[in-house]
């Protein structure tokens, strides 16, 4: 009877201390939410510093789209520019042409022509050059990789070496971004390139 009764004691007491356990636990629960939640002050600074993020990802997208906008007007007719300068490049082709053909040499047809050809030329040069299509003046100028592209080196002793000699093609800009580089000849030294010619053979006569 008596170990009855101990019995349910023990059972009693372990359910107890459990319970106690339990209360502790949810105590220690609450305290602790307490403690990492914020104050008033904080969560106001915190809303403040998302304020201020949001503003300057929509300035930030705000300037991103008026520098779009701005390309697009300023080179919006990039290809249009390129592909129009076909007509500067044929106008070129026919007067070297007519002047070319030994039938017209000295002709008054010949000079009606070529003068026609002219106006609608620089009517064109003009157009361009009002829509900021300008071209590159290269003759007489040092080669210029940003503006050039040499195709050929001729031999010329009065200019300095890398100096625009010869035009082939005419190039232009629109703005400040290239539109076409200018297909030009460049001078070289004739005397540097005999002396270069004397040490290849001088070597290969060693050989």
């Amino acid at each position: 009877m008596e170990k009855e009764e101990n019995s349910n004691t023990e059972v009693e007491n372990s359910e107890e201390k459990k319970s106690q356990t339990i209360e502790t636990a949810s105590v220690t629960k609450d305290l602790k939410k307490e403690k990492v939640e914020k104050s008033p002050e904080e969560k106001i600074l915190d809303l403040e510093d998302k304020l201020k993020r949001s503003f300057a990802e929509i300035e930030n997208q705000r300037r991103r789209f008026e520098k779009e906008k701005e390309e697009a007007y300023e080179y919006g007719g990039f290809v249009f520019a390129k592909e129009a300068l076909s007509l500067i490049d044929n106008l070129e082709r026919s007067k070297q042409i007519l002047e070319n053909d030994d039938t017209l040499k000295n002709s008054e047809a010949l000079k009606k022509m070529l003068e026609h050809l002219k106006i609608i030329n620089t009517d064109l040069i003009s157009i361009f050059s009002k829509n900021n299509i300008k071209p590159i003046e290269s003759l007489n100028k040092k080669l210029d990789p940003n503006f050039h592209q040499a195709m050929m080196e001729i031999e010329d002793d009065q200019k300095e070496p890398g100096t625009i000699v010869q035009e082939v093609q005419k190039g232009f800009t629109i703005k400040d971004r290239l539109l076409r580089p200018s297909l030009v000849g460049v001078s070289k030294n004739k005397d540097n390139n005999d002396q270069k010619d004397t040490i290849n053979k001088d070597n290969l006569d060693k050989k």
